[in-house]
C-alpha cells in the first residue's frame, strides 16, 4: 500500500503533466519564449541552485546569472547548504554573484530554481516559492514536478546547462570565455565526461571550446585535482565496502559510507567523488554512497550501469535524479538507511532480470 506521501507525489506528477499536456498544444518552443520574455522583463532575479551544488547547478545559475547582470538586472546567485561555496566551482564566479541564503529577500520579484527537480531539493530556501512574484524552473530530471509558475524542463536535456544556452540563445545574449566555462563545467561533469553524450551535446561542447574555454584547465579543476588528505579517507572508506550480490533483484549493490570523521577537514568535492569509484565495481549493477552530513542524517549518491531505474528508487526514498544516476536524503543509522534503499531497489523498474 503506497504511503500518504507517495500518493501525494504521484498525484502533483500527474497534475503536472496534465497542465503540460493541455498546455503543449501551443507551439513548440513555447516554454522556451515564455521563459526567455519572463527573465528580460525581471529587474531582480535570484537563481537558486539545489543544495550541496553541483557544477551544473551552479554552472547553470552563474551563466545566466552572468548574462542577466550585463543586461543590467540586480542578480543574485545562491544555494541554501553548505555554508561555503565548492572550492572547485569558485572560479566560475567571475562577477561576485554569490551570496548567502541570509541575503535572499523575503518576497524575490523572480526566482529561478535550476538543476532541481522539485521543492525540498532547494532547502531551507523552498519557502520562497510561495513569496516570490514569478517562479522559473529550469531543469532536465525526469522527476520533476513542475513546481514554477514557469517551467523550462526537458529531461531528453544532457544537462541543465543546455536548456540554460537554449535560453541565452533565445534572449540573444554573448556567448564569451567566462559564460561558456560556467556551461562547459555543468556539461562535463554531468555527461560523465561525455561518456554520456549524443553527437548534439558534443557539438554544444565543440561550439564552447570554440568561444575560448580551456578544456584541460577546467576539467582538471572539477575533477582531477584532491587534496593528500583525500587518500587516506578513500582507504578508511573504501575498506568498509561491501557487496551485496542478491540486492537490485540480483543485479547486485555496493556501497559505501563515509562519516563525519572520515571526511573531517576535507571538501564535500571529496566525498562526492568516491561514488565514481565505487561505481566502477564489476560484480554490481547499483552503487551507493552514504554521506554522513550531520549526526545521523545522510545524503546519499546512487549509480546504475545499465538496468536499474535509481531514479525510481530515490523519489520513492524522497529523493529524485536521472535513470542511471540519482540521490535522496535520510535519517537514522546506516543499516536503517541501506533497509530502506534495499527495499526501494527491489521494488524499482528494470529492463531486465537475471
Amino acid at each position: 500500500m503506497p504511503s500518504g506521501e507517495e500518493i501525494q507525489s504521484a498525484l502533483r506528477a500527474f497534475v503536472a503533466r496534465w497542465r503540460d499536456y493541455t498546455g503543449s498544444q501551443r507551439p513548440r518552443g513555447a516554454a522556451l519564449f515564455d521563459a526567455a520574455k519572463l527573465v528580460d522583463a525581471a529587474r531582480d532575479v535570484t537563481l537558486v541552485a539545489h543544495v550541496n551544488p553541483d557544477a551544473d547547478a551552479l554552472g547553470s545559475a552563474l551563466a545566466l546569472g552572468l548574462v542577466l547582470h550585463r543586461r543590467g538586472a540586480r542578480v543574485r546567485v545562491t544555494f541554501a547548504e553548505p555554508a561555503e561555496v565548492p572550492e572547485s566551482l569558485q572560479s566560475l564566479d567571475v562577477a561576485s554573484l554569490l551570496v548567502g541564503p541570509a541575503e535572499v529577500p523575503d518576497a524575490p520579484e523572480l526566482l529561478v530554481a535550476l538543476d532541481t527537480a522539485g521543492p525540498g531539493r532547494l532547502g531551507a530556501l523552498a519557502d520562497r516559492l510561495e513569496t516570490a512574484s514569478a517562479v522559473l524552473v529550469i531543469d532536465h530530471h525526469a522527476t520533476n514536478d513542475h513546481f514554477g509558475t514557469h517551467n523550462l524542463v526537458d529531461e531528453r536535456a544532457e544537462a541543465t546547462v543546455v536548456l540554460v544556452l537554449r535560453l541565452l540563445d533565445e534572449l540573444g545574449a554573448k556567448l564569451d570565455e567566462p559564460v561558456a566555462r560556467c556551461l562547459y563545467a555543468g556539461l562535463v561533469t554531468d555527461t560523465s565526461c561525455f561518456r554520456r553524450a549524443d553527437g548534439g551535446t558534443h557539438a554544444i561542447a565543440a561550439r564552447l571550446l570554440a568561444a575560448g574555454v580551456d578544456p584541460d584547465a577546467t576539467t582538471r579543476a572539477l575533477l582531477d585535482t584532491h587534496p593528500f588528505g583525500w587518500l587516506g579517507m578513500l582507504g578508511t572508506v573504501l575498506a568498509r565496502a561491501r557487496l551485496e550480490p542478491d540486492a537490485a533483484g540480483g543485479l547486485g549493490l555496493v556501497h559505501a559510507t563515509i562519516r563525519l570523521a572520515d571526511s573531517a577537514g576535507l571538501r564535500s568535492e571529496e566525498s562526492e567523488s568516491v561514488i565514481d569509484l565505487v561505481r566502477t565495481t564489476a560484480e554490481a549493477e547499483v552503487a551507493a554512497v552514504l554521506k554522513e552530513v550531520a549526526p545521523g542524517d545522510w545524503s546519499v549518491s546512487l549509480r546504475a550501469k545499465q538496468h536499474v531505474d535509481v531514479a525510481a528508487a530515490a523519489q520513492a526514498l524522497g529523493g529524485g535524479g536521472h535513470r542511471l544516476a540519482a540521490g535522496f536524503s535520510a535519517s537514522g543509522t546506516p543499516e536503517e538507511v541501506l533497509a530502506a534503499l534495499r527495499g526501494a531497489l527491489e521494488r524499482a523498474p528494470r529492463r531486465c532480470r537475471p
